[in-house]
């Protein structure tokens, strides 16, 4: 159900205008609004000319420590020399702004394109990205920010979805019997606590922005303690054979200018491809009360998005007991 009195339903411009001018900044102009659902992502630029992304979390879904985690993770990146944009800071070394009930912060805007992941120049860029993160992310642990756990995960995304209104009844017993079995067969690729690092966690190329040969991460919303894969597989998207093992060989070369890749993780993409897949349709159900989210996917409401999604469940069953293609 719709209702006007979502939270982000009284986040106006006058109101994000009001709480960036209230950290001592002049707007000459209204903020633009990106493409960005899970929290209100605007983009600015102030009186003296340089240019901001102020992202407005969604209220009740991190804890402030989870956020504050999510800041210093950028910073000890960015002094790194890791291609970031780490949060601003206050006089006082504050990144996490509050007003009208909202949570916010500015992190700089850096420029560029997405890339592309047929040109092997870029895939040994990213590699080398990744690679960089991923060496500060292994110096110490998350305290507050959520572990990627593939058995939890996938319950939590199973009982989302059975609570869509619009799956016929059919449809629910089949979504619920392939996502039953999905759960079962991912208990063998469960990894130990001690795989797990600080990673970006949402690594797809619209994350990515550079020129030439030179990217930066952006938007760490999602960052969590996972195995380093859960920032690479994405890169791979090669239907053929040989063309997946240049994407793989490219990546990696660059991963390693900073840091040895475990190969032994190869096995956890179509796991994690099968997680991601369950988690996309159980955050679409989750999120449907949010104004913005109707006119955006509206598809969900269709029986043929449902019968369309568990065909592709049932296709990545059949995946995950093939040989994978790192092993080919």
């Amino acid at each position: 159900m719709q209702t006007a009195t979502h939270p982000f339903a009284t986040l106006s411009p006058a109101r994000v205008v009001a709480a960036i001018e209230s950290l001592g900044f002049w707007l000459p102009g209204e903020p633009f609004a990106l493409n960005s659902y899970e929290n209100r992502v605007f983009q600015l630029h102030d009186d003296e000319g340089r240019r901001w992304v102020a992202k407005f979390y969604r209220p009740g879904r991190w804890s402030d420590a989870q956020i504050q985690e999510e800041h210093d993770f950028l910073s000890e990146l960015d002094a790194a020399g890791a291609m970031v944009a780490a949060a601003w800071r206050d006089e006082a070394g504050c990144s996490l702004h509050h007003a009208e009930g909202f949570r916010f912060a500015l992190f700089p805007q850096l420029p560029g394109q997405a890339p592309e992941l047929e040109k092997p120049s870029h895939l040994f860029a990213l590699g080398e990205l990744v690679g960089a993160v991923h060496e500060v992310g292994e110096r110490a642990e998350f305290q507050h920010r959520v572990r990627l756990d593939l058995d939890a995960m996938v319950r939590e995304a199973q009982a989302r979805v059975l609570t869509a209104p619009w799956l016929e009844r059919r449809q629910r017993q089949a979504y619920e019997r392939i996502t039953d079995t999905l759960h079962g067969e991912l208990q063998a690729y469960a990894w130990a606590p001690a795989q797990a690092i600080r990673v970006q966690g949402d690594c797809h190329i619209g994350n990515l922005l550079g020129r030439d040969d030179s990217f930066a991460l952006v938007d760490f919303d999602d960052c969590l303690m996972a195995p380093a894969i859960q920032d690479l597989w994405m890169f791979l998207t090669a239907e053929h054979e040989a063309e997946w093992h240049m994407q793989l060989s490219e990546v990696l070369e660059g991963y390693e200018q900073h840091r040895q890749f475990d190969r032994r993780e190869l096995k956890l993409i179509e796991p994690l491809r099968t997680l991601r897949l369950m988690r996309h349709s159980a955050w679409l159900v989750a999120r449907w009360e949010d104004p913005a989210f109707p006119p955006a996917f509206p598809w969900v409401k269709d029986v043929g998005y449902w019968e369309a999604h568990i065909r592709q469940l049932e296709q990545q069953r059949l995946v995950l007991g093939q040989t994978p293609l790192w092993l080919a």
